[in-house]
C-alpha cells in the first residue's frame, strides 16, 4: 500500500509540474500552441508525455497520437505513434477517451483522471492522466498535450499471504 501510495504522490507532483509549465505559456487568457512547447521544459516527463491531433472530421472528431513518448510502449505494448484511438483501443476505451478529449476540446480547459489498464489485461494498474489543450490561434484546440503516470499493484509480490 505504502509503494502506490508513494507511486500517486509522485504522480500527482508530475502532473502538477507539467500543469505549471503549460499554464505559464499562457497568455491573456490565451492557449498555448504546440510552437509554445519546448520539451527541455519538462525533460524528465517525456517517456510518458503525448500529442494528440484533434482531427475534425463530418459529425464525430477523432484524435490521433502524434507523438507518443518511449515509455507509453511498455502501457500499452506496442508503438501508438501516429495511431488514431480506434487503433489503440476497443470500443468502449476508445469511446471514454473521445468522450474525455471532446470535453477537453469544447471547453478548452485541462483534463485530468484515471483510467483502469483492466482492458489490457492489467486490472491492478491504472493511468493516472493529464490533458492540457493547445491551440496554434490561441483559441480553437487542436492539440492535446498528454501526460500519464502507471499507478498500482505491481504484479511481482512475493506471494506471501497472511494466514
Amino acid at each position: 500500500m505504502a509503494a502506490q501510495l508513494g507511486a500517486s504522490a509522485t504522480a500527482a507532483r508530475a502532473h502538477e509540474e507539467l500543469f505549471a509549465y503549460w499554464a505559464s505559456l499562457r497568455q491573456s487568457g490565451r492557449l498555448p500552441g504546440r510552437a509554445d512547447i519546448n520539451p527541455e521544459g519538462f525533460k524528465r516527463l517525456l517517456p510518458t508525455v503525448s500529442l494528440i491531433d484533434v482531427v475534425p472530421g463530418e459529425g464525430r472528431r477523432d484524435y490521433r497520437l502524434r507523438l507518443a513518448g518511449t515509455g507509453l510502449y511498455a502501457v500499452y505494448g506496442r508503438e501508438i505513434t501516429g495511431r488514431s484511438l480506434g487503433d489503440v483501443y476497443g470500443p468502449r476505451a476508445a469511446d471514454y477517451w473521445r468522450d474525455e478529449l471532446d470535453r477537453i476540446v469544447d471547453d478548452r480547459r485541462p483534463g485530468v483522471g484515471c483510467h483502469s489498464l483492466s482492458w489490457r489485461g492489467a486490472g491492478h494498474l491504472s493511468l493516472l492522466w493529464l490533458r492540457l489543450p493547445l491551440a496554434t490561434n490561441g483559441t480553437d484546440v487542436d492539440m492535446i498535450l498528454g501526460y500519464d503516470a502507471v499507478v498500482g499493484i505491481q504484479s511481482d509480490q512475493s506471494g506471501i499471504r497472511a494466514a
